[in-house]
């Protein structure tokens, strides 16, 4: 990501602006910052729901920032997981309809799905694994589940079919002191047979030690607030 400056439609007075911000295969970044500080904004853009008005986002050795917004929905859909901070589950949707989700939109993770078995095999471990299991919760709806509940099933949707890269946006918020750090090694793991990258945004500085980069919003990014 170089020379981005973003500001959101209607909203001139905030403003985003970075001028480098650089990710390698493999790392696991924790993006830290105050909340309403611009995180979520930071990882809607490297993953490409929303773009620049200036400036580039290279993923992959692609551009996103050029690609128009239905060719952005498909390669967001092919190489990334997203853990959204408001889950976006489908709340009448079974907990196996959310997680097998992704798979409807992507060649490449139904594939790598199918190598190794069925989808719904898949979707089990991966729920089991999150603390969920699977043949005890996989056919309640998504809007009867706890907070912390609906949080694990929207990280097990964002894992499967092991996309490149994994962004989350306060993944842990609705998970007590002692699940965090299970939860996070958990998804440390599967992420590391994967051979993917994370990119994750906390206001919680304790979890520093847990990753393998610690990078501070205001360390790379200038936001504005005032008159544009």
């Amino acid at each position: 990501m170089s020379a981005v400056r973003f500001t959101w439609p209607g909203q001139p007075r905030f403003r985003l602006s970075i001028d480098r911000f650089e990710v390698v295969k493999g790392e696991r970044v924790l993006l830290l910052g105050p909340s309403g500080g611009g995180k979520s904004t930071l990882l809607s853009l490297l993953a490409g729901i929303v773009s620049p008005q200036t400036g580039q986002v290279d993923v992959l050795g692609t551009n996103i920032a050029k690609l128009p917004g239905a060719a952005r929905d498909r390669f967001r859909a092919e190489h990334f997981g997203i853990i959204f901070q408001m889950f976006n589950l489908l709340p009448y949707g079974t907990v196996t309809d959310n997680v097998l989700l992704p798979l409807s939109f992507s060649q490449q993770r139904r594939a790598n799905v199918a190598a190794n078995g069925t989808a719904a095999d898949e979707a089990a471990r991966l729920l089991l694994r999150l603390g969920l299991p699977g043949d005890e919760i996989a056919c309640h709806r998504a809007s009867s589940l706890s907070v912390g509940q609906q949080q694990r099933v929207a990280a097990a949707r964002a894992l499967i079919g092991r996309p490149e890269i994994i962004v989350a946006d306060e993944p842990t918020s609705s998970l007590d002191r002692a699940w965090q750090k299970e939860f996070l090694d958990l998804l440390f793991e599967e992420i590391e047979v994967a051979g993917a990258t994370l990119i994750m945004v906390s206001h919680d500085e304790t979890l520093a030690e847990l990753f393998t980069r610690c990078v501070r919003l205001d360390d790379i990014a200038t936001i504005g607030r005032g008159a544009p």
